[in-house]
């Protein structure tokens, strides 16, 4: 006769007393079953994706990639053509900041833009009281090895740049923030002119909001009444 444990475990008293035992095989089975529904592996490939971006800059994604703010969302198609004479024209308007920020959060490469607005807010600041933990804040988060935001510089600009954090001055980060400007004018700027988010803005759409499309005419019996075939053609 089977041993009653072996076809019951749960009769067996020890186990029960384990219950983290239980607490993994139940997880195990509902990932199991999660894993069996439709539409399961994408959902690991999307939050994989998510993951590989350090903390995906939480609180710093007012809504999903490719909707505008409101300031982006509002522009006429005129001022929208004025964003394509120059970088420096996209960049100095709110409006314009806005929408290629929101284009290089879908390229997750929102650190560049991220870094040139805070050395930009940075030196508005005049005082070394003021400007020490800012500096060290820009540093920490941009420029240090494996920073949580690290942007793309070469040898020699940051290891001048951390060689001057230690007693910060207003032109600290200028090197840096040249560079990663540069970065973004000759890579990201034409690719955000060629983008589906900035022309809709050119053509008048709003990209946060799905383009309706309207429905074809079907036809009906009552469409064909009094209707006589010709014959003739056949």
């Amino acid at each position: 006769m089977e041993n009653p444990l072996l076809l019951f475990p749960q009769l067996n008293i020890s186990a029960s007393k384990d219950k983290s035992y239980y607490k993994v095989m139940k997880s195990i089975k509902e990932e199991s079953h999660k894993a069996n529904k439709p539409g399961a592996k994408q959902k690991r490939n999307r939050l994989s994706l998510l993951l590989q971006k350090s903390e995906f800059h939480e609180g710093d994604h007012p809504g999903k990639p490719g909707n505008l703010t409101k300031a982006a969302s509002s522009v006429s198609p005129e001022e929208a053509m004025k964003w394509s004479e120059s970088f420096d024209k996209l960049l100095s308007e709110k409006a314009g900041l806005d929408a290629f920020t929101k284009f290089l959060k879908t390229e997750f490469s929102e650190e560049n833009i991220e870094f040139w607005i805070a050395c930009e807010d940075y030196k508005k600041n005049k005082t070394a009281h003021e400007l020490l933990p800012k500096a060290k804040i820009i540093y920490e988060t941009f420029i240090q090895k494996d920073a949580p935001k690290e942007v793309n510089l070469d040898f020699q600009t940051k290891e001048v740049t951390s060689q001057n954090i230690a007693q910060p001055v207003i032109t600290t980060f200028d090197a840096a923030q040249n560079t990663v400007y540069r970065l973004m004018e000759q890579d990201s700027y034409p690719r955000f002119l060629r983008s589906d988010l900035y022309l809709n803005l050119v053509k008048g759409r709003n990209p946060s909001r799905p383009t309706l499309r309207r429905r074809s005419r079907s036809f009906t019996v009552s469409d064909f009444q009094g209707v006589r075939p010709d014959f003739t053609s056949w």
